[in-house]
């Protein structure tokens, strides 16, 4: 027995398809014919047929080969079939049996003529613009209407409600479909309007990962933060801590998962600096949900008050934390300069913490976190400024500069009282040259004087003794 499929059309696509059962039979004077049966296993759908020979031909064929064919099982496309053939009368039930698959869709002349495996032609162009796809059809069943659509291809590809349908009367075989974003399981889905009708599927944006990782959540309530996925992809998801400097994003300890749909961690702190990192097999993605401040966390900073270095945690929420001071350049974890006791801030309040004067220095650095939740983000402050040094130095500057001054305005003092001192007594002694030339002057005159009186004098007396003589 040899089994095949042929085709019996009644026109252009219009061809159902068949078994032809072929069957050689040595004749005998007491076989009368054979039976032919046919049984559908996806249907439990039986078939038989009874191929009769006269008894004028079976004596002339006595002992010869005649050929048996029938060929109107009718069957679909990838159907599985049990043939059985046996004699009429049949002896000691003795019979021919054959399982046969018949061909699917993916053959090619079942794909251009039989309805049920002719699914059309799709092309598109895409407007990024209008974020619209324009779908043409063709090469499909004209006296069908034909639906397109857009869909999620998970195990099947799920609706997403933007659905067109084409029209026969429609010249133009196309339809628009607009999409909200690329992704890599957006696919392309159009069939005949007809039940259980073939499907076909393109999916063109395979490589449009960009969007996928955009489904991160986060619930300040429960501190949750989530991410679940618009697509099946395999991917690493952890949590990890940007760098300010660069990109690189450092994984968090005990936060690696293997994500295909949705992935979740608890007690996860809202920082700034916290991030989701997505890796595949084409590349790594970073998606920072607080980054630009969509939730309140808490922040760190270093101040200098009144000379005194201090340090101020303030919290949105209510939030418990641990804070040390270490040197960077010490590898060991455990040569810490110190551990501040455990400091609880209340919601929308700061805590301010003295810095001792022994711990500044370029090299030593402050380190706080949140203690009280899994994954938390340290915020880190090197560079303790030592104002105690800049203080005494100051002040021993200032002592300095005001003994300077003081002696300075002490020597102009000095310099001041001098020179009053000088012309006071320059002045004194003007006077008293004054005073003593005024007398000098007087005597001069008074000694003149009294010269002239006396030549007067002794010129009379020698005039006297001249006349005397």
């Amino acid at each position: 027995m040899k089994i095949s499929t042929v085709m019996k059309c009644t026109g252009i696509r219009r061809c159902s398809l068949h078994l032809s059962v072929k069957g050689t039979l040595h004749l005998d004077e007491s076989i009368r014919g054979v039976e032919i049966c046919s049984l559908t296993l996806d249907t439990s759908h039986s078939q038989c047929v009874s191929v009769r020979l006269s008894r004028n031909e079976t004596m002339k064929s006595n002992g010869h080969k005649v050929q048996v064919q029938y060929n109107c099982f009718e069957v679909t496309a990838a159907q599985q079939v049990y043939v059985t053939m046996k004699t009429i009368p049949n002896y000691c039930n003795v019979k021919l049996e054959q399982e046969y698959f018949v061909e699917d869709c993916r053959n090619e002349e079942l794909a251009k003529n039989v309805p049920v495996c002719i699914v059309g032609n799709l092309k598109y162009r895409l407007d990024r613009e209008t974020k619209s796809i324009l779908v043409d059809v063709s090469e499909f069943l004209e006296e069908r209407d034909y639906h397109v659509r857009l869909c999620h291809k998970w195990f099947s590809c799920q609706d997403i409600g933007v659905h067109a349908l084409i029209k026969v009367e429609d010249p133009l075989k196309s339809a628009s479909l607009q999409y909200s974003e690329l992704l890599p399981c957006l696919c392309i889905e159009g069939w005949s309007a007809f039940p259980d009708a073939r499907r076909r599927q393109i999916c063109p944006f395979k490589n449009d990962t960009h969007a996928l990782w955009n489904g991160v959540v986060y619930d300040p309530v429960a501190q949750s933060l989530a991410w679940q996925s618009a697509c099946p992809v395999q991917a690493i998801v952890t949590l990890c801590q940007k760098s300010e400097l660069h990109d690189k994003c450092m994984n968090l300890p005990n936060s690696l998962r293997s994500g295909v749909k949705k992935v979740e961690y608890l007690q996860v702190d809202a920082h700034a600096h916290l991030c989701m990192k997505f890796t595949t097999q084409q590349g790594s993605w970073l998606r920072c949900p607080f980054a630009h401040g969509q939730f309140s966390g808490w922040q760190m900073n270093l101040e200098v008050v009144a000379h005194v270095v201090q340090v101020t945690l303030t919290s949105q929420a209510k939030a418990t934390f641990s804070v040390i001071v270490y040197n960077k350049t010490q590898s060991s974890e455990n040569d810490l300069l110190y551990t501040f006791p455990s400091i609880q801030v209340e919601n929308t309040n700061s805590v301010k913490m003295n810095v001792s004067h022994q711990w500044c220095g370029t090299d030593n650095c402050i380190k706080g976190w949140r203690n009280d939740i899994q994954y938390s983000i340290p915020i880190e402050i090197c560079d303790i400024p030592c104002t105690h040094l800049s203080m005494e130095h100051s002040d021993g500057g200032e002592n300095y500069l005001l003994k300077v001054a003081i002696a300075v305005v002490s020597v102009i003092l000095m310099m001041f009282v001098g020179m009053a001192g000088y012309i006071k007594l320059e002045v004194h002694r003007r006077k008293q040259l004054e005073h003593e030339y005024s007398l000098k002057a007087k005597v001069q005159h008074i000694s003149s004087g009294r010269a002239s009186s006396l030549e007067q004098r002794v010129s009379i007396l020698s005039a006297n003794v001249d006349d005397v003589y």
